[in-house]
């Protein structure tokens, strides 16, 4: 019986079928944080900065901001032994006259901005965990007034809700320190004793 050698074609398609499944496996292990700590920065920490030459710039990329008035993270309660539905509420200002795609866009600043201060703040790590488990339920509702969003902002942190304000920066639509939207995350019940009596966007 005569011996074959394995052909060029043969190493080429088991050299990528190994480095196939080995960067697979290591992307995995590096998801589950395998391989020590993670680096900080995106996508973990969603503080992506856009490079001033970007062609991002052509769509006017708002850097709105969150209300830095509302607390230190102190007035968040964990909510031990509440084993209920996480949602996230986005309370949106309808007298301002934003658009659809203004209105999503601030929308996400909000649920980014609910995010980013539940990450920094460890009492609260329960809720965070609860909610990204159960699919990060959210549900859009509408207000009148500014004022109106800045009550329901303090029966929120009253509460010890998650409660976090975006202010436009003025650069499109509206006026600059506008408050747009109000994110309010928590138990069910508890959101629902706060935002519960609004319309739905």
């Amino acid at each position: 019986m005569a011996e074959t050698t394995p052909s060029t074609t043969s190493y080429v398609v088991a050299t990528a079928i190994i480095a196939g499944a080995t960067g697979y496996f290591l992307g995995q292990g590096a998801s589950l944080g395998l391989f020590g700590k993670e680096k900080e920065g995106w996508p973990n920490s969603y503080n992506v900065k856009v490079h001033t030459h970007s062609s991002d710039e052509e769509y006017e990329v708002e850097e709105d901001e969150e209300d830095s008035e509302e607390g230190d993270g102190s007035e968040l309660a964990n909510f031990e032994g509440n084993n209920e539905e996480v949602k996230l509420v986005l309370v949106v200002r309808t007298d301002l006259g934003m658009t659809k795609g203004k209105i999503a866009a601030q929308c996400s600043h909000a649920t980014l901005a609910c995010y980013k201060y539940l990450v920094a703040n460890p009492s609260s790590s329960t809720i965070l965990r609860r909610w990204e488990r159960q699919g990060q339920a959210k549900i859009a509702l509408q207000i009148k007034s500014e004022e109106e969003l800045q009550l329901l902002q303090a029966q929120a942190i009253s509460l010890g809700l998650c409660a976090r304000v975006i202010q436009d920066a003025g650069r499109t639509q509206i006026v600059s320190g506008s408050r747009t939207v109000l994110g309010v995350l928590g138990p069910k019940s508890i959101v629902d004793n706060v935002t519960g009596h609004l319309k739905l966007l």
